[in-house]
């Protein structure tokens, strides 16, 4: 078909009309646009007249289907297609053919070889077509209702792809994109739960931590028999947190001799068994508000737990304590004991009798020695989170009178330990800390603060070293073996060597403490990141909250502020100049869920 003037032709994928024909050939396109192009760069579809695009209407309903069912199995061109399906050939019917030719459902090819599609073909790709043009319906309403803030339920399913990124097991999100919202965990949090998919309250901390918040489901076997050191006679205290489900450790005293209980987990659980490695992979119970998460079955606790059965078997850690707080006579033994349980309270109201003055008089010598050789004296505000009934429960933990008590008994037994083990040329994990810049005493909540900040993180090693922060030249982790892997790890080090087996290498130990340590390291973050939540939803139901805060650093342009009721640390820029260890009232301002992140007033 020749180009000349006026003739209809196609550029791209758009109708233009041919002004004038030289060199080049001038066209003019749809909005009056004109345009220069090479013969090559157009497929000729009419030769036209064409005076102006706006002709290319629609040329009437036409007869497609019978000229589809004319031609099956034939090949025509552009122009008998236009005479077939509209009586006529015209630049309307050219152009409306060229668009059923480009939409592709009856008809293939090019303007001069059109070929029909078969019906399998045709009935196959409307078939398609009608479910995506559904699909892009259905997102749209799904988007509007996004935008609006109000999902149905068929909604939900559409939002894995947020909950993944919110979870931090996804990074991309073609939802949060076609919102124009960051595709980051915060932005999808606060999109699932503006539109109220997560509740406002939801935890996405564990999840983005990727550790189990369920307990393992694996059997347990029976004790085992074996001989026991009887010391059942003895009066023994676990002594916990009220509401506590593990417990793990107990005290005695007879005579000069402490004794510190231990669950004796290593009769049950055996290196690389399916229970060990569960408690590996997990590396620590998991402590969130909403309750514990074990790295154990609970069948290990019913059977283990002291003082949860009328007898219960421990690894019992027997010392004597100098007059200078050193320990000496290390015994290590399975035994038998009878455990009263207690709560820090009970015991509190207690110390001033035996045998709880004298395991408190133990203590103070074990921690005079362990101040001398300078064990940090940092007191920092702490709380428990709980979660009770849909209430959130926030309470001080004081660290002194009893609870010091079963503290320094427990690095006692830690150290004890290190200990045995160590003459013995045991490998087990040890825990470590580097020394801080200089040795202090601080006093003050801000001293306190500013002390802390010189220490780096203990680490495990298994070769011993002192952990400046307790004072204390060797000392392994020992008490917990039913709450912590490494625990655990030093228990079966020392019962083989009590059963008269060989323990495990240096290279087994280390590589089982790596892998625990990998574990605890998102158990520890979830924990932390969970408590951090969920005060902060306690701030969001108490919008009238005020109390007491504390400078603990000064900056340059906020300063660091402790609130002690809450054990949560924030950034304040004050109008006036503050002093250290000054106290302020403040208000809560704002509150960002979604940030962990809460914002102060001063009142005075």
């Amino acid at each position: 078909m020749p180009i000349a003037a006026d003739s209809l032709v196609l550029y791209k994928i758009h109708p233009a009309r041919v002004v004038s024909v030289g060199e080049k050939i001038e066209i003019e396109l749809e909005g009056g646009q004109s345009k220069r192009v090479r013969p090559k760069d157009i497929t000729p579809l009419h030769p036209g007249p064409l005076k102006r695009l706006a002709e290319l209407g629609e040329p009437g309903a036409g007869q497609l289907q019978e000229a589809w069912e004319l031609l099956e199995g034939a090949e025509t061109d552009l122009k008998e297609l236009a005479e077939l399906i509209y009586d006529a050939f015209t630049p309307a019917s050219a152009w409306a053919v060229w668009r059923l030719l480009d939409e592709g459902l009856y008809f293939h090819g090019s303007p001069d070889a059109i070929r029909p599609r078969s019906r399998e073909a045709i009935e196959q790709d409307r078939a398609e077509r009608e479910a995506k043009a559904r699909a892009e319906a259905e997102w749209a309403g799904f988007m509007q209702r996004l935008a609006a803030g109000r999902i149905i339920d068929d909604d939900r399913p559409r939002l894995a792809e947020v909950e993944r990124l919110a979870n931090q097991q996804g990074e991309h999100s073609r939802i949060l994109k076609a919102l124009e919202l960051p595709e980051t965990p915060q932005a999808a949090h606060r999109l699932l739960v503006g539109v109220g998919c997560w509740p406002p309250e939801h935890n996405p901390y564990p999840a983005r931590s990727n550790v189990t918040v369920t307990d393992p489901e694996l059997p347990v076997p029976a004790l085992p028999e074996e001989a026991r050191l009887d010391l059942t006679h003895l009066s023994a205290f676990a002594i916990d947190d009220e509401g506590n489900q593990d417990p793990d450790d107990a005290v005695s005293i007879d005579g000069a001799r402490i004794w510190v209980h231990v669950a004796d987990v290593a009769a049950l659980v055996s290196p690389d068994d399916a229970l060990d490695q569960e408690a590996r992979a997990r590396g620590a119970n998991l402590y969130l508000p909403e309750g514990i998460v074990n790295m154990l079955p609970a069948a290990v606790t019913e059977q283990l737990g002291l003082g949860l059965q009328a007898t219960s078997p421990a690894l019992s850690f027997g010392v004597t304590l100098g007059e200078d707080g050193r320990l000496a006579d290390i015994d290590i033994r399975p035994s038998w004991i009878r455990a009263q349980r207690l709560t820090y309270a009970e015991a509190e109201a207690r110390l001033a009798e035996a045998p709880f003055a004298a395991l408190d008089a133990a203590a103070a010598r074990f921690r005079a020695r362990r101040v001398a050789q300078g064990a940090a004296g940092i007191d920092l505000p702490e709380v428990s989170v709980r979660l009770q009934d849909g209430e959130i429960d926030i309470r001080s933990i004081d660290r002194h009178g009893s609870r010091a008590m079963v503290t320094d008994l427990m690095l006692m037994a830690g150290e004890a330990a290190a200990a045995w083990c160590g003459e013995r040329g045991i490998t087990i994990p040890h825990a470590t800390q580097p020394p801080p810049d200089s040795i202090q005493q601080p006093e003050g909540m801000a001293a306190m603060y500013a002390y802390r900040r010189q220490f780096k993180p203990s680490r495990t090693s298994i070769e011993p070293g002192p952990h400046y922060g307790l004072g204390l030249d060797a000392y392994a982790r020992a008490t917990s073996p039913l709450r912590r892997y490494a625990d655990l790890l030093v228990h079966q080090q020392i019962r083989a060597v009590l059963r008269g087996e060989a323990p495990m290498t240096a290279e087994q130990v280390s590589a089982r403490a790596g892998e625990a340590d990998q574990g605890g390291i998102a158990v520890r973050r979830a924990e932390r990141q969970s408590n951090q939540h969920w005060k902060l939803v306690y701030l969001l139901r108490n919008k009238a909250w005020q109390g007491e805060g504390v400078v603990v650093e000064l900056g340059e342009r906020k300063d660091t502020v402790i609130i002690p009721e809450l054990a949560l640390e924030t950034k304040l820029r004050a109008k006036a100049d503050l002093s250290l260890d000054q106290r302020l009232t403040l208000k809560v301002a704002e509150v960002d869920l979604y940030d962990l992140d809460a914002r102060f007033r001063v009142l005075g």
